[in-house]
């Protein structure tokens, strides 16, 4: 498959394939007559793996690093696995830290709908509807009274 379906099937740029294949993340691809990069369709199993970890935040450094050990083969599992699970455990507590700050925000939007039915609840009244509650004193003495 050519680079711009390989784009399009992975949702990759063309200019993030070239980058990905220059820095050693994907493998070179097989060129035709024309120079023109063909790839196996099975590159895009490898690829959406790779979209997984950066969407986790892996560096791009670890994803190197596993893709080394990966292309070693199976000698290098248990290496990949460690590799995997350092990760995972940051995953796990950006999670955790992101849960505590939704549920922060869920307090604080919760509090202005306790503001909203308190309000709602509570509405000020006009003179026209409740005459004995006046809207405001005027202190004797005001400009008002000086003309």
């Amino acid at each position: 498959m050519k680079i711009g379906e390989l784009a399009k099937r992975s949702g990759l740029s063309v200019y993030t394939i070239r980058y990905y294949e220059r820095i050693g993340l994907l493998p070179y691809a097989d060129r035709d007559d024309a120079k023109q990069r063909n790839y196996d369709p099975s590159i895009l199993v490898w690829i959406e793996f790779l979209d997984r970890l950066k969407t986790t935040g892996m560096p791009i450094r670890d994803m190197l690093r596993y893709g080394k050990l990966r292309a070693q083969g199976d000698s290098t599992s248990s290496q990949r696995q460690e590799l995997l699970e350092a990760h995972r455990d940051v995953v796990s507590a950006r999670i955790a830290s992101l849960q505590d700050s939704l549920s922060v925000l869920d307090a604080k939007i919760a509090g202005y709908g306790d503001a909203e039915r308190r309000l709602s609840g509570h509405a000020l009244s006009t003179p026209t509807t409740n005459p004995g509650i006046p809207l405001r004193a005027r202190p004797a003495g005001t400009l008002r009274d000086r003309r």
